[in-house]
């Protein structure tokens, strides 16, 4: 089954994956996106290091995801992304056509992956339209990529203060 948890920031949308994936009772592959580029990033991905199972297989992969998702499509492997939105920023910082194309192979990826695959990224939707191009351009384009993955999985689940709430449910755990 594929399924996407959405939320905003520090809403529990990370540790319900992760508790998801453990109920799947399958090894995980853990893929990360976040790119260390500061003091304060490099504290997050600790805490999140820190958080998780030591047992699982970490992949990191800022870039490249929906290469590693084909590649690990039928593995019999849990796949858990965290986070799709800091694999966007990546993409939108080399340009927005990167960006564009990434989607739309994630998209791809995501619609042929076969197993049981975690996605988890930040709902970018409820505040006000940014004044910047990027920040619009981010924003929009988080959007329609929700949009069209939450067409192909089969679940679709909102964290709201820790709370999951089940938006589309097609056998979610």
């Amino acid at each position: 089954m594929r399924q996407l948890i959405l939320g905003g920031a520090r809403s529990g949308k990370s540790q319900l994956a992760q508790n998801r994936a453990i109920e799947l009772g399958q090894s995980v592959v853990y893929i990360a996106t976040a790119d260390a580029g500061d003091g304060e990033m490099k504290q997050r991905i600790a805490l999140h290091k820190a958080d998780r199972p030591s047992e699982w297989e970490v992949l990191e992969v800022p870039l490249e995801l929906p290469e590693v998702l084909s590649v690990l499509s039928g593995s019999g492997k849990t796949v858990l992304v965290d986070c799709l939105t800091l694999w966007l920023t990546n993409l939108l910082l080399q340009d927005l056509s990167v960006m564009q194309k990434g989607m739309k192979d994630l998209t791809e990826a995501v619609a042929n992956f076969r197993g049981e695959l975690i996605l988890v990224s930040n709902e970018v939707g409820w505040g006000i339209v940014p004044m910047g191009e990027l920040s619009r351009q981010f924003q929009d384009n988080t959007g329609r990529l929700h949009q069209d993955l939450a067409q192909i999985v089969e679940g679709v689940t909102l964290s709201v203060a820790g709370i999951p709430l089940v938006i589309k449910a097609e056998s979610v755990v």
